[in-house]
Formats: structure tokens, C-alpha cells, sequence
């Protein structure tokens, strides 16, 4: 625990001291954010905000991982993967998205066959590699799944990633909620003696706080896909590492709700002939269009990740 808190401490510290120079650099390089039309207007006062500065959260991330959290544990090898995986490709989306620019996002069908790939990429990992085929049911206790665990597991990594993706739209959102969510598993891991995989979290979760501080309202620099893919991922792997997937939807729930409005407002919109359920989707937007400031959204969205992740917290850990 002393551990993982330590190294919690120092990538906390570090993210925010290299926030300067790395906001600076991407300034610099003019990668300002292209604010879609969709958005409520109060927004497109944003357009021009560097973006990628999820590249931040993962060089951190990455740095201090090998450094102090690696060699001799191999099992970390796994999320680390998956993290950069989704990085990357993050990354190449996020160049579609940059104010005055021409190259095109990743179309929606070749997204989704990545975040396939790299889904089964991880379920392999885990069903082969760290032969993880179980799933634990509170009150219930340890079930073996066998192979159905890897569909679960690919489906699971990929509407992760996507939605703490679309999670991503207001200043300090995603990165709040990331954080409790990291923190959380986190826990998990330390009292199952996981201690690396637990220190992995911690630092995964000390890097968002630390992003916070340069994300927070109004946001000097956006996530963006590059770190939100990633971290989406790497938090679903996590969660299967520790047998606790299962809570998953609770120790997430912000972005369970996120995903769930855009998938039901498109099907509704398909099925009615126009019409939708929301004002506007991702539902924070919702809640924009009724009256809600900015910080007011996502201030109450982290308290419903925060009682999503306590709840969690408490199921898995057997707790009345």
C-alpha cells in the first residue's frame, strides 16, 4: 500500500509539472480542437483548445510504469499493451479532429474493427496468457466462465474505451472520473496482494488527478482520444485482472451512461423517424440544454462516479 501510494504521490506531481511544458509544446504546434457543430453553443468558444494531451497521461503513465513498476512483473505487460495500443490510435483520430486541418477522423466502421482487434488482442492475453477465465459474483463467490470469458472480455474492453471516449466532452470530466474509477480498482488490487497491478491503477489514477489541474474549467488543453482509448481500455483490463469485472458497470457507471445515451438516442432517433430522447447526447449535453453550467455537470457527474464506485467497492468487497 505504502508503495503504491508513494508512487501515486510522485506521478501526481510529475503530470502536473510537465503539464506546462507539454501545453506549451502542443500550443506551439497549433493542434487546437475542431468543436463540432453538434455541441451546445457555449461551447464553440472552446475551438482552438490544444488537444491530445492524453499524450501527457501517457507518457507519465508509461515512464513510470518501466521505471519503477515493470520489469520482473510481466503481468502489467498486459494493460500497458492494450494502453498503448489505444493510444495510438487515438492518436491518429484525434489528428481528424484539429481546428483547420483536412485529414479525416477514423471512419466509425474502422474504429470499431480496431477496437475489435485490440479487444481480442487483450482477451487473449487474458484467457492464454495469465489463464484468467473467472468471474466473481458478490455474495455468490468464483465462477469459471471458460470460453464464453473471451467474448465478454472483447466486448467489455471495446464499449469501455468508447465510452469513456464520449465521456470526454467537458472540461475535467473524463479525467475525474477516470481517476475514481482508477483508484478504485486500485484498492481492489492491493487487497487481493495484487501489488503491482494495484500500484498500476494508482498510478493510472495519480495521472488523471494530476491532468485535472490543466484540464480542469476552463481547460487549458482537452484529453482528447489519445489519452481516453487508452485509459478506457486499460481501466476494463484492469478490471478483469482483479476478477471483478463484474462491478465494472458500477465502479464505471458515468460512462455507462454516457455510451448508453448516444447507442439509445441513434436507435430511437432510426426507429422514430427523427425523434429523440435527449436534448442532445452524450448526456452531459443533456443537462447543459436544461440549465446546468459546465462545472455544475461535471461536478455532479463525478459524485454519481464516486457513489457508483463506492457501491462497487463494497460488492466486491463483500461488504453489508
Amino acid at each position: 500500500m505504502i508503495y503504491a501510494l508513494v508512487l501515486a504521490a510522485m506521478v501526481l506531481a510529475a503530470t502536473v509539472a510537465a503539464g506546462y511544458p507539454t501545453v506549451a509544446l502542443l500550443r506551439r504546434q497549433n493542434v487546437g480542437k475542431e468543436i463540432s457543430e453538434w455541441a451546445p453553443e457555449t461551447h464553440q468558444a472552446k475551438a482552438g483548445t490544444p488537444t491530445m494531451g492524453g499524450l501527457l497521461i501517457v507518457l507519465v503513465i508509461v515512464a513510470f510504469t518501466l521505471a519503477a513498476n515493470f520489469f520482473g512483473r510481466y503481468s502489467i505487460g498486459l494493460p500497458l499493451l492494450v494502453f498503448g495500443c489505444l493510444a495510438l490510435l487515438g492518436f491518429v483520430d484525434d489528428l481528424g479532429s484539429l481546428e483547420g486541418r483536412r485529414q479525416a477522423a477514423l471512419q466509425r466502421r474502422v474504429k470499431l474493427l480496431a477496437f475489435i482487434a485490440i479487444g481480442i488482442g487483450a482477451a487473449i492475453g487474458l484467457y492464454e496468457f495469465l489463464e484468467l477465465q473467472t468471474v466473481n459474483v458478490p455474495y455468490e463467490g468464483r465462477y469459471d466462465l471458460g470460453w464464453v470469458y473471451v467474448p465478454i472480455a472483447i466486448g467489455v474492453v471495446a464499449l469501455t474505451a468508447g465510452g469513456v471516449a464520449v465521456t470526454d466532452g467537458l472540461d475535467g470530466l473524463a479525467a475525474g472520473t477516470l481517476a475514481i474509477a482508477f483508484f478504485a480498482y486500485g484498492i481492489l488490487a492491493l487487497h487481493q496482494d495484487q501489488t503491482y497491478l494495484g500500484a498500476f491503477s494508482f498510478t493510472a489514477g495519480a495521472a488523471c488527478a494530476g491532468f485535472l489541474w490543466h484540464n480542469a474549467h476552463p481547460a487549458s488543453v482537452f484529453m482528447g482520444d489519445t489519452g481516453a482509448l487508452a485509459l478506457g481500455g486499460a481501466l476494463a483490463v484492469v478490471a478483469f485482472m482483479t476478477g471483478q469485472w463484474l462491478v465494472l458497470p458500477l465502479i464505471g457507471v458515468v460512462f455507462v451512461i454516457e455510451g448508453a445515451s448516444v447507442g439509445l438516442q441513434v436507435a430511437y432517433f432510426q426507429l422514430s423517424g427523427g425523434k429523440r430522447i435527449f436534448r442532445k447526447t452524450p448526456i452531459h449535453h443533456h443537462f447543459e440544454e436544461g440549465g446546468w453550467s459546465e462545472v455544475q455537470t461535471t461536478i455532479r457527474f463525478w459524485i454519481v462516479g464516486l457513489l457508483g464506485a463506492l457501491v462497487g467497492l463494497a460488492l466486491a468487497l463483500e461488504v453489508y
